[in-house]
Parts: structure tokens; sequence; C-alpha cells
């Protein structure tokens, strides 16, 4: 093994080592796509479950695997793939680093085949702890400064690229990504629990009442409105978004994990609705 931190319980890439022994026999000859490689600890994983893997980094120069070849790609300009060549993309703690989210999730939707599946982790930022280190210091952790030009700029090596990886400067939350993800034409179809956030666990009989009365009232009150939608359909976007509201799994769980799957391309995507559209001079 390249990294033996696949074997610690504390790493995030224990868990995503763990779903994929869950799924080997489906990766047996399926296409994965592995961006951003990193040092190709997820790579070999996939490669030791007979999948055909493909993987990218801005900086393919640190990749240690000798069985592939990592390629150098951007993200967030494209993936150097044609459309639809992956049955699985697996992006591991790096949708945090990309400034314009929805276009990285839109080049997912691109690259993947329809009812391909994306494997996403992240720093929780929906976690009780962070949620209150953001209240108190604007910053994911009350052990660091809020993000800044002197710990949030991780790696820019004018040897090898212009480009510039950014630390935690774009974190995001379970309700963002499940809204990025629906506007590039993905589901959630799983929400791990990966392990126990112990500052959220102090906090949760304090904040936990308070947020679970909040949330029962908030979605009362927008399902009181005539959105002009169905009820039905109007009810199902407002009943997956308080769950994830007032799950504990997602209060206390330490980091987040998703399994995506693409279900529309990105051009099939349209949410517009004439009667709850707003006109520009009343958004203005």
């Amino acid at each position: 093994m390249i990294d033996q931190d696949i074997n610690n319980k504390k790493s995030i890439k224990y868990y995503v080592k763990e779903y994929l022994q869950e799924i080997a026999k489906d990766l047996v000859g399926k296409t994965a796509i592995d961006i951003p490689a990193g040092i190709g600890t997820t790579s070999e994983i996939l490669l030791e479950h007979k999948a055909k893997v493909i993987p990218f980094d801005l900086f393919p120069e640190y990749f240690r695997l000798p069985q592939l070849t990592c390629e150098r790609a951007d993200v967030m300009e494209e993936i150097p793939l044609a459309n639809a060549q992956g049955d699985y993309l697996v992006c591991q703690e790096g949708i945090e680093h990309f400034s314009d989210q929805v276009k990285v999730f839109k080049e997912f939707n691109r690259v993947l085949k329809k009812q391909g599946r994306l494997i996403l982790t992240t720093p929780s930022y929906s976690n009780l702890a962070s949620r209150f280190s953001y209240l108190i210091f604007e910053s994911e952790n009350n052990r660091f400064m809020p993000p800044n030009e002197i710990d949030s700029i991780w790696m820019s090596d004018k040897s090898i690229s212009k480009e510039i990886y950014h630390g935690h400067i774009f974190l995001v939350g379970l309700q963002k990504l499940r809204i990025l993800g629906k506007l590039a034409g993905f589901r959630i179809v799983e929400n791990r629990y990966v392990r126990l956030s112990k500052g959220s666990l102090f906090l949760f009989p304090f904040l936990y009442p308070f947020i679970l009365i909040s949330a029962y009232l908030n979605y009362s009150r927008n399902m009181r409105k005539d959105k002009g939608l169905p009820r039905s359909e109007q009810g199902k976007i407002y009943r997956e978004q308080l769950m994830l509201n007032i799950s504990p799994k997602n209060l206390l769980n330490k980091h987040t994990f998703l399994i995506f799957e693409k279900e529309k391309e990105v051009d099939e995507v349209d949410f517009r609705n004439d009667t709850i559209s707003k006109s520009f001079d009343k958004v203005m």
C-alpha cells in the first residue's frame, strides 16, 4: 500500500476503502475516474478491485502509483475525457478546494454515464461542532483561523504550474451539496455515516431541541405557502431538506460522505416554473 492512512479509522481514506470493498463486485471491469487523485491512494484500491482506473490531478507529479499514469487536469476548466466515459467518479476531499462548484458538478455529470455514481467526501460543514465554530469564528474548526491568504494557500509550485491549490476556502454543507447535485442532474442515493464528532456530541443535548422545533416550524410555514406546485412535489422537496436538517446522524457525523447518481444530462435539467419564477423587477 502506498498510503497507510487507509488503515487509520480517523482518516476518511479508511471509510472510502470500506465502501469500495462493499461494492467490489460491481467495480470489476467498470471505468472509475479518480479526481483529484493525489498520491494515488484511491486509485490503488480501485485497481485492486479490477476497475479500469483513470486518475487526474492538478499536480500529477505527486502521484506515486507506478501501474498508472495520472494526467494533469483542472476540473474547473475541463476533464480531458469524452462524454459519458465513467461508471464511477471518486472526488475524495476535493470539492472544498474548487471555487466554481456548480461548474465542477456539471463536469462530473458530463464524463459520467447515465446512472453513473459520484462518490464524494468532504469535511463536514453540517455537524454541530462546525456550525458552532462558524458562528463564533467563521471557521470550520475552533483551532483554525478563518480562511486567509496565509493558511489557505496549500500549494503553488510555479515550476510545475501557474495554478494555485487552495485550502478549505470553499467548504460546503449538506444542503448546498444537495442543490448543487440537483442543478447538475444528480440525486443523493446514500448519505453515509463515517464517525462521531465528539465536539458535536457535547453540543447535541443543548442545541438539538432548538434545531428540531425550528426546523419543523420552518417546514410547516413553507408548506402552507402556495408555491404553484403540486403539494406532493412541494412536500417531497421540503421533507428531504427537513430530514437533512434534523438527522442526528448528519449533526454528529465527523465527515460528509455522499453517493450521488446521475439522473439526467445537464441540458435536460430545468427547474423553471412560470408559477414560481420571479421576474427581474420583483427580484431587484
